[in-house]
């Protein structure tokens, strides 16, 4: 079965190897100290700080495994093209019931973060914007109906 490809700007790529980098060389060594230490207080079958680090080591060895695969299947977003929305693309975009406006970067999953404005491609508006022009006007589906939104900058 082939991967999903995960969608990372270059930026994202860095952050995901800083994550791993501390994972493996900060956290998993201190981890295997505290399962040490609370292995040498004796009865296992009783010890909540045992428990706690080996969960800890569970959660640990699962988040490395789930980055690697990732920068494996990693597709750098290159620097987006201005003539039509595409993933990396910083669009601006005018609510056409309303005339308020947003802007949006349209990034892979992984980095998404509604917060800073960055949208998943996956996500119903990056969908509907994906591959269309400044100018065009498009149907957005979402729980509460369809609404219409129209590109007027890509950056």
């Amino acid at each position: 079965m082939k991967e999903k490809k995960t969608y990372l700007t270059k930026e994202g790529l860095e952050e995901l190897k800083a994550e791993l980098d501390e994972l493996i060389n900060v956290k998993r060594p201190a981890n295997i100290t505290a399962i040490k230490e609370a292995r040498a207080l004796g009865d296992l079958s009783e010890n909540a700080d045992y428990d706690a680090a080996r969960n800890e080591q569970a959660e640990i060895e699962g988040r490395i495994k789930k980055i690697e695969k990732m920068i494996e299947n990693a597709e750098i977003i290159e620097e987006a093209s201005t003539d039509k929305v595409s993933i990396g693309s910083t669009v601006l975009i005018k609510y056409v019931d309303d005339d308020d406006t947003d802007e949006y970067k349209i990034v892979g999953s992984q980095e998404a973060d509604p917060f800073m404005s960055k949208i998943s491609n996956e996500s119903p508006i990056a969908k509907a914007l994906l591959n269309k022009k400044v100018g065009d006007v498009v149907d957005v589906e979402s729980p509460n109906g369809v609404y219409q939104i129209e590109i007027t900058e890509i950056k």
